[in-house]
């Protein structure tokens, strides 16, 4: 269940950027109808306190972000090999590259926690996650019916167990490479998913993602699999560079409570 930990080398000129224009408070909007928004844009180091502690997060923001109107979210969650304290290693692997490359594929406000112990499950975690949504909701203008989740390795075991505990609050949900309990299915089956994963993946078995498949299909649920043939366990990289993934998560929105 491990993801690289490495940077690539856009993602340390990236990490360069972050570090020379950090952001922990949002700056007030120009003038709705100046078609301008000074809210700081990119990938922003933000804080948190939860439990007596303080943790680092990125919150990704679209260049064209405004104020004008709600903007579909997402929350991503990374593998074990960007697990830490620093908020940045999450940018080494998953969406933040690939947002990198294709920013305009990415119309979405996109929230990047980081894990800090390697052997803590991203369910120990859900309040923190929860508390950072809600935060970024006080901070932007979140679509809250237009929630998203999705993650990679460890990630995609948290997008699982995470979609089963709150199928209300999530729109759609994209786990990858990580594998679903088959005895949720009858939760797993109320929230549209996609599910990533490489055929020869040696880390986490893409036979025992399958059967959870089935057991969602089973219970009814709104679900696809895509298999990468001769993929092994990076198969984020197949998934976030198919411009077919944001435009499913935006076909899909909650009705508002």
């Amino acid at each position: 269940m491990t993801s690289t930990g490495l940077l690539s080398s856009t993602s340390i000129a990236l990490t360069l950027l972050v570090i020379g224009c950090l952001a922990t408070t949002v700056m007030p909007a120009s003038a709705k109808g100046h078609g301008t928004d000074n809210t700081p844009k990119g990938f922003l180091l933000k804080t948190i306190q939860w439990q007596g502690s303080t943790y680092r997060y990125l919150v990704y923001v679209p260049a064209d972000y405004t104020r004008d109107h709600p903007w579909p979210t997402i929350l991503f969650l990374h593998g074990s090999g960007e697990c830490g304290t620093d908020g940045l290693k999450p940018l080494g692997a998953g969406i933040g590259t690939h947002i990198m490359r294709h920013a305009d594929r990415w119309p979405f406000l996109v929230i990047i926690p980081q894990k800090p112990e390697v052997r803590d499950t991203w369910a120990q975690y859900d309040d923190l996650l929860m508390a950072m949504l809600k935060k970024t909701e006080r901070e932007y203008r979140v679509d809250t019916t237009r929630l998203y989740l999705t993650g990679l390795s460890q990630g995609g075991f948290g997008t699982w167990a995470l979609a089963a505990k709150h199928p209300d609050l999530f729109a759609a949900a994209a786990p990858i490479c990580g594998i679903g309990d088959p005895n949720q299915a009858a939760e797993l089956a109320k929230i549209p998913l996609w599910v990533f994963h490489g055929a020869a993946d040696p880390v986490v078995s893409p036979e025992a993602d399958q059967k959870t498949v089935e057991a969602v299909k089973a219970a009814g649920g709104d679900i696809q699999f895509t298999l990468y043939p001769g993929v092994g366990h990076d198969s984020w990289d197949n998934a976030y560079d198919d411009p077919n993934l944001p435009q499913w998560f935006l076909q899909h929105q909650r009705m508002a409570k």
